[in-house]
């Protein structure tokens, strides 16, 4: 037995199998802004983010024949975008992580490290922009994407530990920078 989900937009996706180019723009506009800001939270440069969501989009439409429809459509583009997104930061050689127990750092149990500290929307954002690109693909990929560390770890290739210190790091780091900025 097949799981198949409804999805809002299929009769548009059917449209786009067939070959329908208006079809085509029309997903590519009802989905495009969330998919930039998708792979923009993981390479951290708009101009990165716009080669990634061209990419994603080709690659999407490329394989539009194998989207089972086992998941809605948005999820199996964001994976998508996810996936052109790290294999764009990796080839920028972005700072590597050691895969030596020596690096790993004790997972903290506090969850709200920021509880009482005045933070806009903004200088949140700017933090996280500031981080190192490892740090920032990890914190992105948990907070906002949802993924849990063993996904991660298979996503970038990496331990599952050091997803989780990398995850462990970047909190530490965005809280420095958060309270810098109060200064």
């Amino acid at each position: 037995m097949e799981l198949s989900i409804p999805h809002i937009h299929q009769e548009l996706i059917d449209r786009c199998r067939k070959g329908d180019r208006k079809s085509y723009y029309q997903l590519y506009k009802l989905y495009s802004k969330s998919m930039y800001n998708v792979g923009y939270r993981i390479v951290n440069n708009e101009d990165e983010a716009q080669d990634v969501l061209q990419e994603a989009f080709i690659s999407a439409f490329y394989n539009l024949e194998s989207y089972r429809g086992d998941s809605a459509f948005g999820a199996w583009l964001k994976r998508i975008v996810i996936n052109k997104a790290i294999t764009h930061a990796t080839k920028r050689r972005f700072e590597r992580f050691p895969e030596h127990e020596d690096w790993d750092v004790k997972e903290e149990e506090s969850a709200d490290i920021f509880e009482g500290f005045p933070f806009t929307v903004e200088k949140v954002k700017n933090a996280i922009q500031a981080l190192p690109d490892g740090y920032r693909t990890v914190l992105s990929l948990y907070l906002l994407e949802g993924y849990d560390h063993g996904e991660i770890a298979e996503i970038m290739g990496i331990s599952e530990s050091t997803s989780k210190s990398q995850f462990n790091r970047s909190k530490k780091k965005l809280k420095e920078l958060l309270e810098l900025s109060m200064i």
